[in-house]
This record gives C-alpha cells, structure tokens and sequence, in this order.
C-alpha cells in the first residue's frame, strides 16, 4: 500500500470516529490529505471500498495492540483490553471505530457490514479466550462499547472509568467464587 493511500486511510479512520460512515466526503478526506478528490478515488474507487479497507485495518491493528491471552491471567489480560478501549475515549474523545460503525450498521454498503461483524467475532472470540466463557466475552464487549457512548455522550470521558475501572476485579473475584 503507498504512503498516501495510508494517509487516507488514516483521515478516513478519524473522520469515522469522530462522525460516522456518512459524516464525511471523498471531497473531505482530500483536503486532510492535502491532494484532489479524484486521487482519493484512484486509491478507493468507491466509499464502500475505502470502508472495507479502514474497518480491516483498524481490526488488524486493534487486536494486534492486545496481550496474548496464553499465559496472561484472565483478569490482566481483560484490563488491558480495557485499557486499549480506554485510550480512546479518554486520551483522544474518539469511539471504537467499529462501534461507530456498528450503531450505522443498517445504513452501509453489505461489505462493510460484514467487517463490523467480523471486528465484533474476532474481539468476542479474543476476550473468549482471555476469560473462559463465551456469555461473559459478550458481557464485558458491551459495557466497554456502551460504557464509550455513555462517556462520549455525556462530554466526560472519565466516565468510561467509572463504568469500567472495577471489571477486572470483579472478573477476580468471580473467579475465586
């Protein structure tokens, strides 16, 4: 891939995160990236393209951040799942991508969707592995996600933790139980 279509890609991802699949334009990205439209058409010949393209990266990247779940204690291995969403919303004011992606998910093209769905199988099936329990994998991926609406929707970000900072202890304790 050539730098400026990682560029691109790169505008594409913020600008999904901070407005959604629709809140932005080929026109947009060209003036982040600082080229002509028509160039941003020539790396993605169509929206569809360049969101199959970032969501694939962004899971990529996502799951590439996270600790082996081998090896690494349940409740270790979560936080620093936890922690991974944290940065986000706190250090950026920015949404998982995939889960802006995902509450649009009846507005966009059929190949995006099916790589929302794949970054949400891939994540439950990672957090499976880093607890033992499929039903608690689905559990803990939805308070992170909503506990990132709640935080991003309420203007404070430090609300992800008051949502999220005492899971990992709980999942210790649920353990020992």
């Amino acid at each position: 891939m050539s730098d400026m279509a990682d560029k691109i890609l790169d505008a594409a991802e913020d600008r999904i995160r901070a407005f959604g699949f629709h809140g932005f334009s080929f026109r947009d990205l060209a003036s982040d990236v600082g080229i002509k439209s028509a160039s941003v058409h020539y790396h993605f010949p169509s929206k569809a393209d360049l969101g199959v393209r970032v969501a694939r990266r962004y899971t990529e990247r996502f799951l590439a951040s996270l600790p082996d779940p081998a090896g690494t204690p349940h409740n270790e291995c979560f936080d620093r799942y936890r922690l991974a969403f944290r940065s986000a919303i706190v250090d950026g004011g920015r949404m998982c991508m995939c889960g802006m992606l995902g509450a649009e998910i009846d507005g966009l093209p059929e190949e995006v969707r099916a790589e929302v769905r794949t970054f949400v199988d891939r994540n439950i099936d990672y957090l499976e592995r880093c607890l033992g329990d499929r039903d608690r994998a689905w559990q803990m991926f939805a308070l992170l996600e909503g506990a990132m609406i709640a935080a991003r929707g309420s203007g404070r970000p430090e609300a992800f933790d008051l949502a999220t900072q005492h899971l990992a202890t709980a999942l210790t304790a649920a353990a020992g139980a």
